[in-house]
C-alpha cells in the first residue's frame, strides 16, 4: 500500500535519512523502531509530505505521492496523526475531530464517521463540549486518533501513541490502534519507544539508527535478533 524507496532527507545542510527504503502492505501493522534521534519521525514525516526528500520516491496505492503538498496527501487516504497529539486546545473535542474531515470525500459522510470515532471511543462522546486543553493525556491521544481517523483513511500514521501516558491508558490505546486494523482494515503505521510492546502489536518491524534503516523482518524474527538486543540494550 505504502512504499519508498530511496530516500535521503536533510535539514539544512545536515542529512537526517541515509538512503532509506521502506514498505506498508495493506492490512497490516508496522511499528519504525530505533534509539533517540534515529530519523523515526523524519521518515514519517516525509511519507506524509511534511518533509521533502532530496532523493528518492514514494507511492502509495500505486501511484506517486512524492512532491504533493500534505493535505492532498491525506485526500488520498493516508493520515497522520502527529507526535504530542497537536489538538487546538481552545477548540472542544467536536470541533478538533471534525476538522479532521475537510477533504470532500471524507466531509461528506463525517457525521457517519463522527459516530464510528465515538463508538470507537466512548469517552469521547462524552467529552464533546470539553476543550480539548483540559483533557488528560490519555483523552487527548484518543481525540488525536479520533481527529486521523475521520479523514477516512486506507493508512494511518501514528508518531508515538502512548508517550508520556499511564500503563493503563497504554493498554487501553493498544487495544483500540489493534481494533482499527482487525476490525476496519486500516493499515496502521506507528513509531514507538517500547520495542516489546511495539513488536507484540505489529506484523512487521523496521529498525533506524543513525538515520539508517539497518533491520526489517517479521515482529517475532526481530523480538529473537541479537541485533535488536544489541541496539537497544546495549548487548
Amino acid at each position: 500500500m505504502l512504499e519508498a524507496q530511496g530516500l535521503n532527507v536533510l535539514y539544512g545542510d545536515y542529512q537526517i535519512l541515509w538512503d532509506v527504503s521502506f514498505r506498508a502492505p495493506a492490512g497490516e501493522v508496522i511499528a519504525i523502531l530505533g534509539p533517540n534521534g534515529s530519523g523515526k519521525s523524519t521518515l514519517m514525516n516525509t511519507l506524509s509530505g511534511l518533509l521533502r526528500s532530496r532523493t528518492g520516491a514514494i507511492s502509495f496505492r500505486g501511484a506517486r505521492i512524492d512532491g504533493l503538498p500534505p493535505h492532498k496527501i491525506v485526500g488520498q487516504g493516508l493520515a497522520h496523526v502527529l507526535e504530542r497529539r497537536r489538538l487546538f486546545p481552545y477548540l472542544t473535542v467536536s470541533e478538533n475531530l471534525l476538522l479532521g474531515a475537510y477533504h470532500p470525500s471524507a466531509k461528506a459522510r463525517r457525521q457517519e464517521t463522527l459516530d464510528d470515532v465515538e463508538a470507537l471511543f466512548p469517552r469521547l462522546r462524552e467529552r464533546r463540549a470539553q476543550l480539548a486543553g483540559t483533557l488528560s493525556g490519555g483523552e487527548q491521544q484518543m481525540v488525536a486518533i479520533g481527529r486521523g481517523l475521520m479523514a477516512r483513511p486506507a493508512l494511518l500514521m501514528i508518531d508515538e501513541p502512548f508517550l508520556g501516558l499511564a500503563p493503563k491508558v497504554v493498554e487501553q490505546i493498544a487495544g483500540v490502534i489493534s481494533a482499527i486494523n482487525r476490525e476496519r482494515g486500516i493499515t496502521i503505521v506507528f513509531i514507538e519507544q517500547n520495542v516489546e510492546l511495539a513488536l507484540r502489536m505489529a506484523h512487521r518491524g523496521y529498525i533506524l539508527e543513525s538515520g539508517r534503516a539497518i533491520l526489517e523482518g517479521p515482529s517475532a524474527d526481530l523480538l529473537a535478533s541479537a541485533e535488536v538486543k544489541r541496539i537497544f540494550l546495549g548487548h
